[in-house]
C-alpha cells in the first residue's frame, strides 16, 4: 500500500514537472544545466581568444611601441620575464575583450525568457550602445589623449641631462590603463539613458548639480589617472563634455518616456 502511494506521488510529481514544461517554465536542474553550458561556451571562447591574441601579441606590442618611438621613446625590459609577461597580459586583456560580447549575449539569452519587452530593449540597448561607446573611448584615447600625453611628457627630458629608457611593462600598463579608463568614462551616456528610462534620474537634477559635478569629475580624474596633471586634465575634459551630452540625452529620453505614458 505504501509503495503504491509513493508511486502515485512520484507520478503526480512527474505530471507537475510536465505541466511546468508545457507552460514554458523550466525546473531548477534545467536552469543549472543551461547555466553550466553557457559558462562553458564563454570559457571556450576566452581560451580560443587568448591563444589567438597571444599569437598576435608581438604585433600589438609593436603597434603600441611604434607610437612611443615616434616621440623618441626607447624601451627596455628590466627583468628576464618582463617581456613574456607583457605578451601574456596583452593576450589576457584581448581574450577578455573578445569574450565580453559573448558573455553579454549568453546572459541575455539566459535571462531573456524572464524579462519583459521593455527590459529586453534596455538590455539590448546597454549591450550595443555600451560596446560602441567603449570603443569610441578607446579610439579617442589612442588617437588623441595618448599621443598628447607622450608628446608632453617627453619634453621634460630636453630640460635636464636625462636619457629615457622606459620599461616595456610599465609603458604597456600605462597605455592599457588609459584605454580602459577612457572606455569606462565614455559609458556615462549609456548609464544616464538607462537610469532615465528606469525613472531614477531627471535632467533637472543633472543641471542643478553641474557645478558640483565638475569638481567631482576633476577629483575622480585625479584618482583614476597616473599621478600627473596632464593625465588628469585629459580625462576630466572629456568627462565634462560627456556630462553635458548626458544632460541632453536625459532630457530627450525623459520627454520620450512622458510621451509614451500619455
Amino acid at each position: 500500500m505504501k509503495n503504491k502511494k509513493e508511486a502515485d506521488s512520484t507520478k503526480k510529481g512527474g505530471k507537475k514537472e510536465q505541466e511546468k514544461a508545457d507552460n514554458g517554465s523550466m525546473p531548477l536542474t534545467g536552469h543549472l544545466r543551461e547555466m553550466r553550458n553557457r559558462v562553458a561556451v564563454c570559457l571556450a571562447v576566452f581560451a580560443a581568444a587568448f591563444l589567438i591574441c597571444l599569437n598576435f601579441a608581438a604585433r600589438l606590442i609593436t603597434l603600441m611601441t611604434d607610437m612611443g618611438a615616434s616621440y623618441q621613446y626607447s624601451f627596455v625590459y628590466l627583468a628576464p620575464q618582463e617581456l613574456l609577461m607583457s605578451y601574456l597580459n596583452i593576450a589576457l586583456i584581448g581574450g577578455i575583450v573578445c569574450t565580453v560580447p559573448v558573455l553579454a549575449y549568453e546572459a541575455y539569452a539566459f535571462a531573456g525568457p524572464g524579462l519583459s519587452r521593455r527590459e529586453k530593449n534596455a538590455f539590448l540597448f546597454a549591450m550595443i550602445f555600451g560596446a560602441v561607446c567603449f570603443l569610441i573611448g578607446v579610439l579617442f584615447a589612442y588617437f588623441i589623449t595618448v599621443p598628447f600625453m607622450l608628446r608632453f611628457l617627453i619634453q621634460f627630458t630636453s630640460e635636464v641631462n636625462v636619457t629615457d629608457s622606459i620599461s616595456i611593462g610599465e609603458y604597456l600598463n600605462f597605455l592599457i590603463t588609459v584605454f580602459i579608463i577612457f572606455g569606462i568614462v565614455f559609458e556615462m551616456p549609456v548609464v544616464t539613458v538607462l537610469l532615465t528610462r528606469l525613472g531614477l534620474l531627471k535632467a533637472r537634477w543633472l543641471k542643478a548639480a553641474r557645478k558640483v559635478m565638475i569638481v567631482v569629475i576633476f577629483f575622480i580624474a585625479a584618482v583614476i589617472t597616473p599621478p600627473d596633471v596632464v593625465s588628469q586634465v585629459m580625462v576630466a575634459i572629456p568627462m565634462i563634455g560627456l556630462y553635458q551630452i548626458s544632460i541632453a540625452l536625459c532630457a530627450l529620453f525623459e520627454k520620450k518616456k512622458d510621451g509614451e505614458e500619455t
